[in-house]
């Protein structure tokens, strides 16, 4: 089994009277329950939090939707399974994907669906905070209500990635409301995200050690690190990586192949992840997230199949080839007819030579009787690694803070290519970037990172991508129905 989580953080608490459907549909989660909650139980006051985590765990569409548009899009990795399986994931390989696209409004959806579960448990706590009296109660009280702020960030973090122009809903509203809704700019969303993950950064304590893999401050200064290096906000980007840095609370996993193991979830190299694990059952309800399924070997043999998406590039293959970073490489390609350093054997059958081997789990480990595959495997959301290289990238833009941590640039990348086995090499950012495209490959990063620095229609252009267009997803045509205050993003019609 799994290292220890808490049943709290990975079990569903089921405060709303219905699963959320898409975002301005009319929802009974849209106004608040006037019962079924007593707020003055000390006890009940990480119920509506671990909703909110519970609402980031992935079903088997979710999680190839997720990836379609925050990955199978870069050019380091392809549709993978059939050849004629989802033809509409397809459009995201070639950039023919248009408001209609139905994993476009799938993501929409799960993303304003962790807004709502962590709208809810932020007012919960407003109830509880004048239920009890207890300063113990009252500072869980005041932590709860950051946690919840730090998921709602990250939400919108991925919402204003993806589709720039988006609506701000920071209550729980009415469908009327919701569907009147005026769209923010993506300054307003970045100082929205700010300010709730400031309040996570003062709040939060430093570490849960009773419940592993909650998130914590270090959680909150790791994404604003990375929020604040999309805003080209250096200082900010640098000194939250070196408070990280300089703590000594993490480190890199000695093995690059370790910080992806099931046996080191929420470990020294973690700083987010989405909890999954089958509990050790083979059947019944699980608190499980089908990130890793969906990326499982196609037409395998169980307990080592699934679906076959999100399969590594042949670009992504030259480019490890080309680094001689045989470490990362090993790791990260997961190759049919290969016997894995565990013992197993991937069936050499499979429809694709190569799969993601971040989420590769022993089958040992995948105890479930039907669709086993990876359900122990936690998703990783920011790690270690990645902080070294946003420290490394602001501080090569010219961040001009006094370093807690002692790091230079140049010892922050050189931390993250030690360990893969690379020389040392000056912190440039052409070298910053390959980096970090060897070292977080398949981790939905390498899109965003080509926009950000304006390398996408220079790498992504003979794949189809359009400059002026491409940078951003359509908003939903189904959501431009429900609410006419929505824009379209600049370069798609309808």
């Amino acid at each position: 089994m799994k290292a220890k989580v808490s049943i709290l953080l990975l079990f569903p608490i089921l405060l709303l009277a219905s699963s959320c459907s898409d975002f301005l549909d009319i929802r009974t989660e849209a106004t608040m329950p006037s019962s079924g909650m007593d707020y003055s139980k000390t006890e009940n006051i990480f119920l509506p939090v671990s909703a909110a985590y519970a609402s980031m765990r992935l079903g088997e569409s979710e999680a190839l939707n997720y990836m379609a548009l925050l990955e199978i899009v870069s050019d380091d990795a392809d549709k993978g399974s059939a050849p004629d399986d989802g033809p509409a994931v397809k459009e995201f390989d070639e950039f023919t994907y248009g408001p209609e696209n139905e994993h476009i409004g799938y993501v929409w959806g799960i993303f304003y669906r962790m807004v709502s579960a962590a709208n809810y448990a932020v007012e919960s706590m407003d109830r509880f905070a004048e239920a009890v009296s207890s300063e113990e109660a009252l500072r869980q009280v005041a932590e709860c209500r950051a946690e919840s702020r730090l998921i709602r960030a990250f939400a919108y973090f991925n919402l204003v990635r993806l589709f720039g122009t988006v609506p701000l809903i920071d209550r729980t509203m009415s469908s009327e409301e919701l569907a009147s809704m005026p769209a923010s700019t993506p300054a307003q969303v970045y100082d929205f995200i700010y300010k709730d993950l400031d309040v996570a950064i003062a709040t939060l304590p430093a570490s849960h050690a009773d419940m592993p893999g909650r998130y914590t401050s270090y959680t909150a200064r790791a994404l604003k690190a990375k929020v604040a290096l999309y805003n080209k906000d250096w200082n900010e980007a640098a000194s939250q990586a070196d408070a990280i840095m300089a703590s000594g609370n993490f480190s890199l996993m000695p093995k690059f192949r370790d910080a992806f193991s099931v046996e080191h979830e929420n470990g020294p190299e973690s700083l987010m992840e989405i909890q999954s694990s089958d509990m050790g059952q083979t059947s019944g309800a699980m608190p499980i997230c089908y990130y890793g399924f969906i990326q499982g070997p196609r037409n395998g043999a169980e307990p080592l199949q699934g679906w076959g998406y999100k399969v590594p590039s042949n670009a992504l293959i030259a480019f490890l080839d080309g680094r001689g970073d045989v470490i990362r490489k090993a790791t990260t390609l997961l190759e049919t007819g290969s016997t894995t350093p565990e013992g197993d054997e991937i069936y050499a059958g499979c429809a694709n030579p190569y799969y993601n081997g971040k989420v590769y789990v022993p089958s040992r480990y995948n105890t479930r009787s039907f669709n086993a595959y990876a359900l122990d495997h936690n998703m990783r959301l920011m790690r270690y690694a990645e902080i070294l290289l946003i420290y490394a990238e602001a501080m090569a833009n010219g961040a001009t803070i006094t370093p807690a941590s002692g790091y230079t640039a140049d010892m922050a990348l050189n931390e993250v290519r030690e360990r893969a086995g690379l020389t040392a090499t000056t912190a440039t950012l052409p070298h910053i970037y390959d980096e970090r495209r060897a070292e977080l490959a398949l981790e939905e990063n390498r899109f965003f990172d080509l926009v950000r620095w304006g390398k996408a229609a220079e790498v992504l252009g003979p794949l189809g991508f359009t400059a002026g267009k491409n940078e951003r997803f359509p908003i939903p045509a189904s959501q431009r129905q429900l609410n006419p205050n929505l824009p379209q993003t600049p370069g798609y019609t309808y």
